[in-house]
């Protein structure tokens, strides 16, 4: 009897064990996993699939960041704001040419509202002229996002790009300016005072230096893999286009050139042509 409850207590043991590494989390699950609208979805590509050669992976046309960690190969998924709770899938080709669809679900999130005082409507309703400026500023910033550099990024886990500061506008509010509905928020605004150092939150090659009608002086960071980031509102810009920087190096210094109401940086990331909650990759996302 004794021999028996003793094999009983190692069996059950040995499948908790066993349940435990099934159901394991890397650590980019762990801390990128938010498949909400907006957010993030890292998906395991499962057995079969090389983690010598990683495969090619794409998700409503545009091809998607793919990671090897801890022995497993993960796709990192940036998910439209306005994408639909439900089931969705990713394509993944091997480098033998095999295809399969892989399936996630995205969750509901609900977005707040955010009513915002401008001093003028310039900034609100543009002129003709300004109309123009941004139709031409947006458009390059769009070729810059659509971008995908074979270059696996240094970190997916980002380095906050400021010291210090709060989280004064958090992405996906539904913005309001002088009463008037805007496009919701595509990034996270951190207030910290003019002339704070801004910092690459990951290695990459510099791809966006400009000064724009709403963005005010801005950065973009290309990371690789379709990893991108905005730094704008800037008071300062401390590279040039095509500078290759590395992780923590000054890209500029906080401002409020643009559409700003006082001093904060206004930070965007992108994947896979996907503007996504930059909270998510610092460790600040509110479910």
């Amino acid at each position: 009897m004794l021999l028996s409850r003793f094999f009983y207590l190692f069996f059950a043991i040995i499948c908790l064990l066993i349940t435990q590494v099934s159901f394991a989390k890397t650590y980019i699950e762990n801390r990128l996993n938010k498949p909400v609208p907006g957010g993030v979805a890292v998906v395991k590509l499962g057995d079969g699939v090389s983690t010598e050669k990683l495969p090619r992976v794409s998700y409503n046309g545009h091809q998607v960041l793919v990671v090897k960690s801890e022995g497993e190969v993960l796709a990192i998924v940036g998910i439209p704001l306005t994408a639909k709770v439900g089931q969705h899938h990713i394509d993944v080709v091997s480098n033998t040419g095999k295809r399969q669809t892989v399936t996630f679900n995205v969750l509901s999130k609900k977005y707040t509202e955010q009513h915002i005082k401008l001093p003028s409507n310039k900034h609100v309703t543009p002129s003709a002229a300004n109309q123009a400026r941004f139709k031409r500023e947006l458009e390059e910033q769009l070729q810059a996002y659509a971008q995908f550099r074979q270059v696996m990024p240094s970190n997916v886990v980002l380095d906050r790009p400021v010291d210090g500061g709060r989280y004064s506008s958090p992405f996906g509010l539904r913005r309001f300016f002088n009463g008037q509905e805007r496009n919701p928020h595509s990034g996270l605004d951190i207030a910290v005072p003019t002339g704070t150092p801004v910092k690459a939150s990951a290695d990459g090659v510099i791809t966006i230096v400009g000064d724009y009608f709403f963005n005010g002086k801005t950065v973009f960071v290309d990371h690789g893999q379709g990893l991108i980031s905005m730094y704008c509102h800037l008071s300062e810009i401390d590279v040039k286009k095509g500078q290759v920087v590395k992780r923590g190096e000054v890209v500029g210094k906080v401002g409020a050139t643009g559409r700003a109401t006082g001093p904060h940086l206004h930070w965007n990331v992108s994947l896979n042509n996907v503007r996504v909650d930059p909270a998510i990759f610092v460790g600040a996302f509110q479910p």
